[in-house]
């Protein structure tokens, strides 16, 4: 059994999955302070979907289940305004969480295991086909190498990540532990979508 860690947490109004690229332009006090901390130390932060609150102001509460994250790139075109590029690393679970005076969630969490990796079976080869496709019209710099269309794990997250869904429907797809169960779901959108 692993000891939970301390992660300090972003909630936001999106998923983030693992292997995935989420820009964000951080402006409050608190994340501006935990951004120059990860800087500084290298460290990783959890950015979990809000279940309840907003992203601005008081302290949102977080759903269970997020994505820790590292700061790839970082700029700060003025002063008070960071503009970071994170990749995700791997998921976790949210055991108790505390609100530091600044007003930034720090949760005791601990990791979820990493799916191996599967392949995908012919009646689900319509995700590969059109995730194919959105990388080929949005370029590749959005989805970093090493591209694994044969991987059902790394297709059903990047899909999860680039289909028009609920917020809730992604953060159910990143808490599922069955990467052909999530790609079953993918395909039935999909299939909705071209009817």
């Amino acid at each position: 059994m692993t000891k939970p860690v301390a992660l300090p947490l972003f909630p936001l109004n999106t998923v983030v999955f693992p292997g995935g690229r989420l820009p964000l332009r951080v402006f409050e006090q608190r994340y501006l302070d935990l951004i120059k901390r990860c800087i500084a130390e290298n460290a990783s932060f959890g950015i979990c979907a809000i279940r309840e609150g907003q992203e601005v102001g008081t302290p949102a509460v977080p759903c269970a289940v997020g994505t820790r994250v590292r700061i790839v790139e970082w700029d700060m075109p003025q002063t008070g305004i960071f503009h970071v590029d994170t990749e995700g690393l791997d998921r976790f679970v949210i055991r108790s969480t505390r609100v530091e005076p600044s007003g930034l969630l720090t949760s005791q969490v601990e990791p979820v295991s990493a799916e191996a990796p599967a392949a995908i079976p012919e009646e689900y080869e319509l995700a590969t086909e059109v995730l194919q496709h959105i990388i080929g019209e949005y370029g590749a710099s959005r989805f970093p190498e090493p591209h694994a269309f044969e991987d059902a794990v790394w297709v059903g997250y990047r899909l999860s990540e680039v289909l028009p869904l609920k917020l809730s429907t992604r953060q159910n797809l990143l808490e599922m532990n069955d990467s052909l169960a999530r790609l079953r779901i993918l395909v039935q959108i999909l299939r909705q979508h071209m009817n």
